[in-house]
């Protein structure tokens, strides 16, 4: 396995792409496959064909690529990989709609968002704002493309390599991580990150309970136990399940933020709680401040700790047991981010 660094100034930063080119044995490859392909922007593309050219190949000896999700720093430029290679593009059924570039799924998607950003109390200058924001980077979703979808549980026979599709939804609705138990690794996209906690309600607006469905992706990924994630962005992960409790404690510790919030001033909107976690918000972070802001509200409002009213939410029990409101990790490692 290799992996090709591409540059991403729009969001998180430092994608990476995994290029499964050859049997353990050192052999030739029965077939070139990447996980995850980078954005669609025009310099990327170059990065992705130079990153490809120093291993020896070209873009055109692609067979397949596996999406672990559909966002567009990690499916952008699967369209133009298949239409230069004729690679086979492959999505969870949750996220194929929208990398392939199915109308009616992008304009739902489009829908569900300003549904939200209203539901968030986003004031609307900022709003519009952020819909123009949305729309002037609605080309780095790339071309569309055929998608072949796949599930939970389906294998993957990549050259001399079993890949399982792991489901991990909360990010995104169809995140999903491909897990090869012979090497004892996980190709984990945004669903655990080395240095970043990944979003939660901003990033996949379609996510019902996202941080429940997130938590429970956690707790899936403690389960595995894999000795090591290699994430969608940045430097491979040793400890995933460490990594993974450490997340789980820190959205703990973010709802009980959330509660000291409420009980501090009272009923509060998504945007308002949004500011007192993260402040003054800018380019893409405005749509994930108030979208993670809103995850755990609505988390407290599923448990019956806090009610909506309108656009506001409320605290019922002013003294909550948070620890209460998530499922027990069963592991008590922190693995915390030590690199530059």
């Amino acid at each position: 396995m290799q992996r090709i660094r591409l540059t991403n100034t729009v969001f998180e930063g430092l994608n990476n792409v995994y290029v499964l080119d050859g049997p353990a044995d050192g052999g030739d490859p029965d077939e070139l496959v990447l996980v995850d392909a980078g954005v669609a922007l025009p310099d990327v593309h170059g990065q992705l064909a130079s990153g490809l050219a120093d291993l020896g190949y070209e873009m055109a000896d692609i067979d397949r690529v596996l999406l672990t999700h559909w966002h567009a720093d990690h499916a952008g430029l699967a369209g133009a990989i298949q239409a230069e290679s004729g690679a086979t593009v492959h999505a969870h059924e949750a996220d194929a709609p929208l990398v392939a570039g199915d109308e009616a799924s992008l304009l739902e998607e489009r829908r569900l968002q300003r549904a939200k950003f209203r539901e968030w109390g986003m004031p609307d200058e900022i709003r519009e704002t952020l819909v123009d924001f949305l729309d002037d980077h609605g080309d780095l979703g790339g071309e569309p493309c055929d998608v072949e979808p796949f599930a939970y549980g389906d294998a993957f026979e990549v050259n001399d390599r079993t890949l399982e599709a792991v489901h991990l939804p909360g990010h995104a609705a169809g995140l999903t991580a491909f897990f090869d138990a012979a090497d004892d690794e996980a190709f984990v996209g945004d669903a655990i990150l080395p240095k970043y906690t990944p979003n939660v309600g901003g990033a996949d607006v379609r996510v019902d309970d996202p941080l429940a469905s997130y938590v429970e992706s956690l707790l899936t990924l403690i389960d595995l136990d894999s000795a090591t994630a290699w994430p969608g962005h940045r430097d491979r992960i040793d400890d995933p399940a460490g990594r993974a409790a450490t997340i789980h404690r820190h959205h703990v510790e973010r709802t009980r933020n959330v509660v000291d919030a409420l009980v501090e001033r009272g009923p509060m909107t998504p945007w308002e709680v949004s500011a007192v976690l993260f402040g003054e918000l800018h380019g893409i972070h405005v749509l994930h401040g108030p979208g993670e802001a809103y995850a755990h509200l609505d988390h407290l409002a599923d448990a019956g700790v806090a009610e909506r009213d309108g656009t506001r939410y409320a605290l019922v029990d002013a003294d909550p047991d948070v620890a209460a409101l998530f499922p027990d990790p069963g592991i008590d490692r922190v693995v915390e981010w030590s690199g530059e």
